[in-house]
């Protein structure tokens, strides 16, 4: 092949053009790119439009990408014993082919022979770019089904507390950093991040080039990955590389299940605030039933802040049950996977709390599964959003505010009825961060309002829903 698979993509007009040009879908460009080759049947239609030949598109020999932990440089090489850098203890495999070598740590990852355990360290690598509050990421249940790639390069030296979970446990299939992991040095610390990962059954690897790693996954999108590190110290990442490729990926994946509770419970906890134990609570309180598509615990806690009280109920609560709470207000929380997938059974409910009348708001898959309630469609993106330092700006105030974001699909804000509207974009790619209805009591943005890690720019949403609660509660009387 004359030109990368990347280059041939640009050259067509991106990957949405690609796609709509072969009649595929974006699942399948990516699949494209990980494989490093185009089905021989699309090769007519791309050379025609790309001005390519034929011979043009015929795949080379493969060719392997071996990075090096300690110096960040590649070479290319078909044998692994020659590959392997004197002390690496683990890799990370790439789709693609490209392996990053590195130190592992955390827990061990079961000998490549176990394939039914495959699973485990393997998901979608991204990358966040958040400098603190690795804990918070790693228990955040958005990031189930992928390894994260932090950019940061000293992750781990605030080592761990039980306050800063997120979740009941970690969703994350496994993490990459750039050093190596040392002893926590603050104050607040009980516990070493090797060894809470280890507890916990999930695996990192240190001494990696992230700074190669997340440019190839800004260039190249995102693709699977395989994380190993197995106690008898053997790996081959030939065969991870065909273990990776046959991954179906994220997209047409409901993980809201996996990750929501079992049954309803009641949340009392407001804010943590310095130096009080928590914010206090307002005196007036709302109704509020909030659906756990894999809820964030600071969500929680900033609905209580805000003057609700909250019920917690299961994604797949239908709409019957959810108004039989008879509830002022109900809340989307955020959570993993396509929201299309998860829109099956969410969808229904979210549908009839709208004709019921009763205020909405949602936070990420919350937003998405709105909009595709509303009527409007929702795509992968090519590296999706990760990190506290996303600039978002509200149309309506043209206030910018700095908020924290993790998701790797977004809603098409194209295909928004004509009674909903767009009230936030990103200033990064000027992709959509929020919308509100017209006929319905409802709103959601896309990022995250409650930080945990970062900013708290926006927390004004969580009062503002409150507000929409009680004009309603005074429109009806």
């Amino acid at each position: 092949m004359s030109m990368s698979i990347d280059s041939i993509i640009a050259r067509l007009g991106g990957p949405e053009a690609t796609a709509s040009l072969t009649g595929v879908g974006t699942e399948a460009i990516r699949k494209w790119r990980q494989a490093q080759a185009i089905p021989a049947r699309h090769w007519p239609v791309i050379a025609q439009a790309a001005g390519l030949s034929l011979e043009d598109l015929r795949p080379a020999s493969t060719m392997t990408d071996r990075h090096s932990p300690a110096t960040g440089s590649s070479k290319t090489g078909t044998s692994m014993p020659d590959a392997r850098p004197d002390g690496a203890t683990a890799a990370l495999v790439l789709a693609d082919g490209s392996v990053f070598w590195g130190k592992g740590f955390g827990a061990f990852t079961p000998a490549q022979s176990a394939a039914e355990n495959a699973g485990q360290s393997m998901g979608e690598i991204c990358f966040s770019t958040s400098m603190t509050g690795y804990q918070e990421t790693l228990t955040d249940p958005s990031f189930a089904g992928q390894i994260i790639t932090f950019t940061f390069p000293h992750i781990g030296n605030v080592g761990t507390n039980a306050e800063d979970d997120e979740a009941a446990r970690v969703f994350a299939r496994g993490l990459v950093v750039k050093e190596d992991v040392t002893a926590p040095a603050n104050w607040r610390a009980t516990e070493g991040l090797d060894a809470w990962l280890k507890e916990r059954g999930v695996t990192g690897i240190a001494g990696v080039d992230t700074r190669a790693l997340t440019l190839r996954i800004r260039d190249g999108g995102p693709q699977t990955a395989i994380l190993l590190f197995p106690q008898d110290g053997r790996i081959d990442p030939e065969a991870a590389t065909s273990t990776a490729r046959a991954w179906p990926g994220l997209e047409g994946m409901d993980l809201a299940q996996d990750v929501t509770c079992s049954a309803p419970y009641q949340w009392t906890q407001s804010v943590w605030e310095w130096p009080h134990a928590t914010r206090p609570v307002p005196e007036k309180r709302r109704r509020v039933v909030a659906v756990d598509f894999g809820a964030k615990r600071n969500i929680l806690r900033c609905l209580v802040a805000a003057g609700c009280d909250v019920t917690v109920v299961p994604a797949t609560t239908s709409g019957e049950e959810i108004l039989a709470l008879k509830p002022e207000g109900v809340f989307l929380s955020n959570g993993p996977g396509d929201p299309a997938a998860t829109a099956r059974y969410a969808v229904p409910a979210i549908r009839a709390v709208l004709e019921a009348g009763v205020p909405l708001f949602g936070i990420c898959l919350g937003h998405q599964l709105l909009a595709l309630t509303l009527g409007a469609k929702t795509y992968k993106m090519e590296q999706g959003h990760r990190g506290a330092n996303q600039p978002v700006k509200d149309l309506a105030s043209g206030r910018v505010e700095i908020t924290s974001q993790n998701h790797g699909f977004a809603v098409d804000a194209d295909t928004l009825p004509e009674d909903a509207r767009v009230t936030h974009v990103s200033l990064f790619d000027g992709s959509n961060e929020g919308i509100a209805s017209d006929r319905y009591a409802a709103f959601s943005v896309q990022y995250h309002p409650e930080a945990s890690p970062g900013p708290s720019d926006s927390f004004y949403l969580f009062e503002r829903f409150t507000a929409l609660i009680d004009r309603t509660a005074g429109a009806h009387n």
